[in-house]
């Protein structure tokens, strides 16, 4: 603890009361149910600090009476630990994106619910309320711009809670409410996420015997989520939308990022790569080969993204596309300043290919490629889903399933597992069934001749003498005789698609 500045003690030395050398107000601190506890009083004069004082440890001291003084670890003390911790173990192994995935998750949304609950009272139906909580919270923006530092949830009171009540909408520049937007499942699934890595680190640490059910309940079985894709033909009017963008672009400083995005397009559709894959891919880390089943030139790529290192080979529609990035100058735009003498022109700079460590993809040209899908209806599924680059790699999977690939070979390339595809892309390909083994369908004829054969059987067991020795039932040339089942010997043409 720093200096003191001033010094005071009350209750037979029970309560201190201290100034801080930076602040004009009093401080109190007090020893009560083994741990120390310490309050800012919010008062300049030393008597009214004492009056503050005074009420506050008796209310501390009743509520240990009572039972209820938090005398365990609280969640905002664990996540501080977890941070620390978190931070420092994984570096070199996970993403600063995905460590600062948690921070934010933590700032904005569970340390405004959890943040002064103690270890023991985080319960199975605390985390279902927090679900509710952010669902009625919504996504609603916080912060104004989308540059402004998005600021934490509203802390719920308990009455709130306990009513149900939903806070009040936010109000948009206009004047105007705008609506709820709940959070999307994988959302809600990362925020529980974090909670439980949190808690976890209490059981770690001895600060929690065992770790609560975080499960949702109600979704004991998932729906299966039909992921965005391009069909053939939407495929085929992307490509070509985009073929025409590259060669009359709006307006010609864009031309190299029209070229790009076409190139783009056909890459990411033919090896089926992530976004993130494909931003990271390095010219030295792609190979044109001769693949010696077909003879023909593909691409081997060595892939670094969100499974480690693999590797993929693609599709020789791949081939052309590179071999033009690999060839194309890279932009002089914003390289040199714009001359402002017409004598005395800034010189022309040269021609620059790209190198072996430079990126092949070295943007995302999100933007325009938004707007070619917009341009082309193309932005949205039949489901209302929006496709991002990343329904290219949907289209490839789904393409190569369509024309008989090996589901574990498509796995093994795009880096993913059999399950995987065979929930999110082989679910929905009509391809995948065969017509030929569902359609199956008995002849009317043989169903009639089975159905006379039953009749007759229960006739002659009726119409035979009651004996008390069963008689045997009669042979298959006697029951061959009196009913002509159709047989390889003698079926008469027209027999089995005569109507009954």
């Amino acid at each position: 603890m720093e200096k003191n500045h001033q010094n005071h003690q009350l209750m037979g030395g029970d309560v201190q009361l201290f100034k801080r050398p930076n602040s004009q107000f009093w401080y109190c601190q007090a020893s009560v149910g083994g741990r120390r506890h310490r309050l800012s009083t919010k008062r300049e004069s030393l008597a009214q600090a004492e009056d503050v004082a005074k009420d506050w440890f008796l209310t501390l001291q009743g509520k240990a009476r009572a039972g209820l003084l938090l005398t365990e670890k609280t969640f905002a003390e664990v996540a501080e630990k977890f941070r620390a911790e978190y931070e420092t173990i994984t570096k070199g192994k996970r993403s600063p994106k995905w460590v600062a995935g948690h921070e934010a998750r933590l700032r904005l949304h569970l340390l405004p619910f959890f943040g002064g609950t103690g270890l023991s009272k985080i319960s199975p139906g605390m985390a279902q309320d927090y679900r509710v909580h952010r669902i009625n919270i919504g996504t609603n923006p916080r912060g104004g711009p989308r540059r402004t530092k998005a600021v934490p949830d509203q802390v719920p009171s308990a009455t709130a809670m306990k009513q149900g009540k939903k806070p009040k909408a936010v109000k948009s520049a206009k004047g105007e409410e705008d609506p709820v937007k709940p959070p999307s499942t994988s959302t809600l699934h990362d925020e529980v996420g974090t909670l439980r890595m949190v808690l976890k680190t209490a059981v770690r640490h001895g600060w929690l015997s065992t770790l609560p059910d975080l499960s949702a309940p109600y979704e004991s079985e998932t729906k299966i989520i039909h992921r965005p894709w391009f069909s053939p033909e939407e495929y085929k009017l992307l490509y070509e939308a985009s073929r025409e963008n590259a060669r009359n672009p709006g307006q010609p400083q864009y031309k190299w990022n029209a070229e790009q995005l076409h190139d783009l397009i056909l890459f990411m559709g033919n090896t089926g790569l992530r976004p993130d894959e494909t931003g990271h891919i390095q010219h030295r880390d792609v190979t044109i080969a001769i693949d010696y089943a077909t003879g023909e030139r593909i691409l081997e790529i060595e892939v670094r993204g969100k499974r480690g290192v693999g590797y993929c080979k693609s599709m020789p529609g791949a081939v052309r596309p590179y071999e033009r990035l690999l060839n194309r100058p890279q932009p002089t735009r914003g390289r040199q300043k714009r001359s402002r003498s017409r004598k005395n022109p800034n010189p022309v700079l040269e021609v620059e290919l790209p190198r072996p460590t430079d990126r092949v993809f070295p943007r995302r040209h999100t933007k325009m490629f938004n707007e070619l899908l917009e341009k082309k209806n193309l932005k949205y599924d039949r489901d209302g889903k929006p496709r991002t680059a990343y329904s290219l790699r949907h289209t490839y999977i789904c393409l190569r399933l369509m024309e008989g690939a090996d589901i574990y070979q498509v796995a093994k390339n795009c880096r993913t597992s059999v399950e995987m595809i065979e929930k999110h892309y082989a679910a929905h390909i009509k391809n995948t069934l065969d017509a030929s083994a569902i359609n199956v369908m008995r002849s009317k004829a043989v169903k009639a001749a089975e159905r006379q054969a039953r009749n007759a059987a229960q006739q002659a067991d009726q119409a035979g003498p009651k004996t008390s020795r069963p008689e045997r039932p009669a042979s298959n040339k006697k029951l061959r005789g009196a009913l002509r089942v159709p047989t390889a010997d003698n079926l008469v043409p027209g027999d089995l698609t005569a109507e009954s």
